[in-house]
């Protein structure tokens, strides 16, 4: 039985058969804690967003506005003024295009201009967001953060991770649909770093197919270049790469059906030699 993502104008084959879709990441930010300022003005973003098209990408992701730990807010026109650019220039490419934000605003401007996707990193909390988002048929990405950016690794504390990343995303889950929106529609991240400590990364990786299957949606992660992959290999910032597409196959392996990634050519290499080696490779 396929398992299909409604996302604007694509439907995404997401079955646990299909591989897994590549979701490229394009910061348009000064401050990321990847990439920030590489990619700010609209030809870098540009040429970046080619490469990955190049490289077979399956849906790009465009960030106006930083979430590494600590970082500050940014201005509804500031982030506007970032991505609406990159947006129009970039809809006509044959990939559904994804807008990484919590506001309601840049959600409601994205999605007219042709957003196939909204991922937010606060789970559509925000009052308005499911308005911003109701009577569309983008695809939709909750996230799990505890706290926000500004103080979320300060000191991450929980009980049991798993059950409460599954507890928050079930909640956000039926309030959204109580709210109009189709499940087709919908997929969950547990928010690796988002509030987390390395234990508890490693733990909701090593439990990614019982919370995709305990809320029934598929899930995306995205682990790539953060601090959990420096703190196990001890490589900084630009040296993450192989710890981060074996992290990525680490999440392919265990569940997850949409990986965002910085270094998308590298991750498609690896998932394709991991394919043809069989499932149980």
């Amino acid at each position: 039985m396929k398992n299909i993502l409604k996302c604007g104008r694509f439907d995404l084959d997401l079955s646990a058969g299909a591989p897994p879709q590549v979701m490229g990441i394009l910061n348009v930010t000064p401050d990321s804690f990847s990439d920030g300022g590489h990619f700010a003005s609209l030809e870098a973003a540009l040429s970046h967003a080619e490469q990955m098209l190049a490289a077979g990408v399956d849906i790009i992701d465009i960030g106006g506005e930083s979430s590494r730990p600590g970082a500050p807010a940014v201005s509804l026109e500031a982030e506007l003024v970032r991505i609406m650019p990159v947006l129009y220039a970039l809809r006509d490419c044959g990939k559904p295009l994804s807008v990484d934000t919590c506001k309601p605003e840049v959600m409601r401007e994205a999605l007219a201009a042709g957003a196939d996707m909204i991922n937010d990193i606060r789970g559509f909390q925000e009052e308005g967001a499911l308005a911003a988002v109701k009577d569309s048929d983008c695809g939709l990405c909750i996230m799990h953060m505890q706290n926000l950016p500004r103080t979320m690794q300060a000191a991450p504390h929980y009980t049991d991770v798993v059950a409460e990343v599954i507890q928050f995303l079930r909640q956000r889950v039926d309030t959204l649909m109580a709210g109009g929106i189709d499940r087709a529609r919908l997929s969950i991240d547990p928010g690796f770093g988002f509030g987390k400590t390395l234990a508890h990364n490693l733990a909701l990786i090593q439990n990614l197919q019982r919370i995709a299957d305990s809320v029934g949606l598929p899930l995306l992660a995205g682990v790539s270049r953060k601090n959990m992959i420096g703190e196990i290999t001890g490589q900084p910032q630009g040296r993450r790469m192989a710890g981060s597409v074996a992290a990525a196959l680490a999440c392919a392996v265990n569940g997850a059906r949409l990986l965002r990634v910085h270094d998308v050519a590298e991750t498609i290499d690896a998932l394709a030699v991991w394919r043809a080696l069989g499932p149980d490779a």
